[in-house]
């Protein structure tokens, strides 16, 4: 079954309501390395109860329909997809504890034609289900590799940010654990080939690799460490391009570009000199 553009343009996916506790946020933050300090002062506040603030870029993991590309009836060939770009606007502060309600719509797709994929954004919008405050817009594109050629648009709407060609102002460096994959997937995200080395190797990985928005939520945390003084509601969007997959147990290096309310940022693997985040782009205020 092939992609129907005008069809998938009008699907109709339900919204999601989730009630998340102090606890839940304590866990994402632990599942981003959070704390592996315990003499850290700064990021015991966005894991310990006293005076919790939660992470901006958990709202990546509320109100989700889980995977609507492969659940509902979207003619894409999931066995041939992957997790390409990533971006998060934040109208308000997240409540440690709230319920809150996602909606996610499809608001584009791009035709890069016969052989070269296509690619499909969908959009949510977490609203807090008390106040009806706007918390949250996620924006998440992904890269379907064999469903180019069904004669939609061509060019896509956002283009990623264009890196600065200089020396980054700031390096941030975060060791994860070997473990990490196993707690950040208690956030929601129960895909076997974040735990499973059998699942892992089928899909043609020595082990089980770390959750790409796991890598994304670190990148996320050294800007808000580099450029808002760990202040969470500074950040006010982050963006980012997923290049290559991170294995628990690896340290990732975290450049930062700071130029005004704009953050540049890239993510690397020095280990083995491969960038696993490219096109970071953040405003804080």
């Amino acid at each position: 079954m092939a992609i129907d553009y005008d069809k998938l343009m009008k699907l109709d996916i339900p919204a999601v309501e989730q009630t998340y506790t102090e606890r839940d946020t304590m866990l994402y933050a632990l599942g981003l390395g959070l704390g592996s300090d315990p003499m850290d002062l700064d990021e015991l506040g966005f894991v310990y109860e006293e005076g919790l603030a939660a992470l901006p870029m958990m709202a990546n993991v509320l109100g989700a329909k889980g995977s609507w590309v492969r659940d509902m009836d979207t003619g894409v060939n999931y066995l041939k997809v992957v997790h390409g770009e990533q971006a998060l606007t934040l109208h308000a502060p997240l409540p440690a504890a709230a319920t809150v309600v996602g909606k996610t719509r499809v608001a584009e797709i791009v035709d890069k034609g016969e052989g070269r994929g296509a690619l499909l954004v969908g959009e949510r919008e977490i609203t807090d289900k008390a106040t009806g405050t706007l918390l949250a817009t996620v924006r998440q594109t992904i890269f379907a590799r064999d469903d180019g050629g069904f004669g939609g648009p061509g060019e896509a709407s956002r283009k990623p940010a264009k890196m600065p060609e200089r020396a980054p102002d700031l390096t941030i460096a975060r060791t994860t654990r070997p473990e990490q994959a196993l707690i950040y997937r208690l956030s929601g995200d129960y895909n076997p080939l974040h735990a499973d080395p059998r699942v892992a190797e089928k899909a043609g990985f020595p082990r089980p690799i770390l959750h790409g928005l796991c890598t994304f939520g670190i990148g996320g945390f050294a800007v808000l460490k580099g450029a808002c003084g760990l202040d969470a509601a500074k950040l006010k969007r982050l963006d980012a391009r997923f290049t290559s997959p991170v294995f628990p147990g690896e340290t990732l290096e975290t450049d930062l570009w700071l130029d005004g309310s704009e953050v540049f940022f890239r993510v690397r693997i020095p280990a083995r000199e491969k960038v696993a985040l490219d096109n970071g782009y953040a405003v804080v205020g």
